[in-house]
């Protein structure tokens, strides 16, 4: 995992002290959602780039770093279906 994303990461969720134990959970988080993500999207995804993916991840953390995780993917499930579709178009495309 790119350290830029931890650090962009941590910016989207106004945490601007540095302290190892929260970043091993923050990037615990952004791991977690990574695989989620890709295992909705059914493809690599690359989370660098301003896109549909790396917006999706940082909503990801925002939840699980509000201990309300268990929302996320009911409050995203248009973006998650449009992630999954668009994902799957890209791969029968190629």
């Amino acid at each position: 995992m790119p350290e830029e994303l931890l650090n962009d990461i941590k910016s989207y969720l106004h945490i601007n002290w540095q302290d190892d134990n929260t970043d091993k959970n923050l990037t615990g988080m952004i791991k977690r959602g990574m695989a989620r993500l890709q295992d909705i999207a059914g493809v690599s995804l690359d989370f660098t780039v301003e896109d549909l993916p790396r917006s999706l991840l940082f909503d990801y953390c925002r939840y699980a770093n509000s201990q309300a995780l268990e929302m996320f993917e009911r409050n995203f499930q248009s973006e998650l279906m449009t992630l999954h579709i668009n994902s799957q178009i890209t791969v029968l495309g190629e």
